[in-house]
C-alpha cells in the first residue's frame, strides 16, 4: 500500500509548500496526497506534479499519512525524495 512506500522511504518531505519547492528543484520521485485534504490546500503541488511529469498516488486519509511519517498530526502532502 502507499502508506508503506512512505514508511520505507529513505527520505521524504512533509507538508504542501516543502513539497512544491522539492517538486521545482527535480529533487522529488513520487508524490502522495490524501484525497481527504482540503482541495486549495493541495491544488499547487498537484499542478506542479503534472508540469514537472512527477507520478502522484492519492491515498485515502491524511491522519493514516501523517501516522506514516511518524507525526501526530495529518498531512495533506508526502513527497519522496531521491
Amino acid at each position: 500500500m502507499s502508506y508503506e512506500k512512505v514508511m520505507q522511504a529513505k527520505s521524504y518531505i512533509v507538508g504542501t509548500k516543502q513539497a512544491v519547492k522539492a517538486l521545482k528543484s527535480g529533487t522529488v520521485s513520487e508524490v502522495l496526497i490524501a484525497i481527504d485534504a482540503e482541495p486549495r490546500v493541495i491544488a499547487k503541488v498537484i499542478s506542479t506534479a503534472e508540469e514537472v511529469g512527477v507520478p502522484i498516488t492519492y491515498v485515502d486519509s491524511m491522519k493514516k499519512l501523517g501516522k506514516a511519517c511518524g507525526i501526530e498530526v495529518g498531512a495533506s502532502t508526502v513527497a519522496i525524495t531521491f
